[in-house]
């Protein structure tokens, strides 16, 4: 009987949760769109954090982010450099839609992630295959970024495995200091 009553608990938190969440829509008043192929041309680099369930820091980073554009055919190459040493590479391949939409993929991401962007705001969903102690996790992410000014974007991704967060990241991109490197900031 506790474990219905446990089980019953998820599926209402889980309801509950969906039902307050924001809509890309919500930021379709902004003057000016954010454009990811415009924001992420050249050298981006971003400083972050990963939170468990519990909002624990779990671990630092920082990633450097170079994007090039054909056309409507983009690749961010990104380095991430952890505090704990661990070096880690992912390469998007973006394609910017007609309707201005995304589509992208990338060497851990199961199937194809989709891009929506609505004023200041930009949502990417995907499925990330995540490794930890040679397990491999297949977990959703909800990607959200704001871009507060020209060369400014804040992100917050929620992780979800089985409809249940298990981590949040959240991230600061700055195109400013785009000539510094992240070894030569040592910030991670």
């Amino acid at each position: 009987m506790s474990k219905l009553i446990g089980v019953l608990f998820i599926v209402v938190v889980s309801l509950f949760n969906i039902s307050c969440s924001t809509a890309i829509d919500d930021y379709d008043v902004s003057k000016k769109t954010f454009d990811i192929k415009e924001y992420f041309n050249g050298s981006i680099v971003a400083w972050g954090m990963v939170q468990d369930y519990s909002d624990k820091v779990n671990r630092r980073f920082c990633v450097e982010i170079e994007g090039t554009w054909l056309e409507n055919k983009g690749t961010l190459a990104e380095t991430f450099y952890f505090d704990d040493g661990e070096v880690s590479y992912r390469n998007w391949q973006l394609i910017k839609q007609e309707d201005s939409s995304y589509l992208g993929t990338a060497e851990d991401v199961d199937g194809i992630a989709t891009g929506i962007h609505k004023g200041f705001a930009f949502q990417f969903t995907y499925n990330l295959l995540l490794t930890i102690d040679d397990e491999t996790y297949n977990v959703a992410m909800d990607d959200w970024m704001y871009q507060l000014d020209d060369m400014r974007v804040m992100n917050k991704t929620s992780m979800h495995k089985l409809g249940v967060k298990v981590a949040e990241i959240t991230l600061f991109f700055d195109k400013k200091v785009a000539e510094k490197t992240c070894l030569a900031n040592d910030s991670a």
